[in-house]
């Protein structure tokens, strides 16, 4: 989409917001989404606080990039590569931001509509669109650390959701342990170390698979 720059940083940022105060109301209102996350085990349920682990670090890799995309300096190919991501990290802020209103809501099929459209975003973006990573550029490697970290949790989120919200309480089988952990590993061993190490970092914390939790187990168990 050939939207002028001024838009794109524009844009960027107010997704960013947007997405920040919905995951605000996810964690204060109530129930919140931890609540929905405990009444709710599935095969794929990670471990809670990975997740919260794993989005501050995140979220600071993506103010720097939003700094460097909202500055418009550096040179032409590294504006092109920052603004080429504005696009799907709308999409993706738009996506989750809205995920969470249904998620606390405990409409988990319809939540699981936004989170495929955002990891679906996120992986074609990854795979087909994304400059290769220039090492000497401050620009590329944020925005391949921002683009591989939005994708690989997505695969993530996808997982969790789509099974907490179509096959909630059943225990993971052992078929769709070893398939999963092969389908990791064969994924993480043909991506570059950023995308590579999400994917294992995410199948380590899927607690559901790795314990092979069923209905109640989560919640009767909380948070460990």
């Amino acid at each position: 989409m050939g939207a002028a720059p001024s838009t794109l940083r524009m844009l960027a940022p107010l997704s960013f917001a947007f997405n920040f105060v919905a995951q605000q109301y996810g964690m204060f209102s109530t129930p919140n989404m931890l609540d929905v996350h405990n009444a709710n085990p599935a095969a794929f349920s990670p471990q809670p606080y990975f997740i919260a682990g794993f989005f501050f670090p995140q979220q600071l890799f993506q103010l720097a990039w939003l700094w460097k995309l909202c500055r418009g300096a550096g040179t032409e190919q590294e504006r092109n590569e920052l603004e080429g991501l504005v696009w799907p990290y709308v999409v993706g802020n738009v996506c989750i931001g809205t995920w969470m209103f249904f998620w606390n809501a405990n409409a988990l099929a319809t939540s699981n509509v936004f989170v495929a459209l955002n990891t679906l975003t996120q992986l074609a973006y990854v795979a087909a669109v994304l400059p290769p990573l220039r090492t000497r550029s401050a620009a590329s490697r944020l925005t391949h650390v921002v683009a591989k970290t939005f994708a690989g949790i997505g695969v993530l989120d996808l997982l969790h959701n789509t099974s907490a919200a179509y096959y909630g309480g059943v225990p993971p089988s052992g078929l769709v342990k070893v398939a999963t952990g092969v389908g990791f590993a064969a994924a993480a061993s043909a991506s570059d170390w950023i995308f590579g190490a999400c994917l294992v970092r995410c199948w380590g914390r899927m607690r559901g698979l790795r314990r092979g939790l069923w209905a109640g187990g989560i919640g009767a168990r909380g948070c460990d």
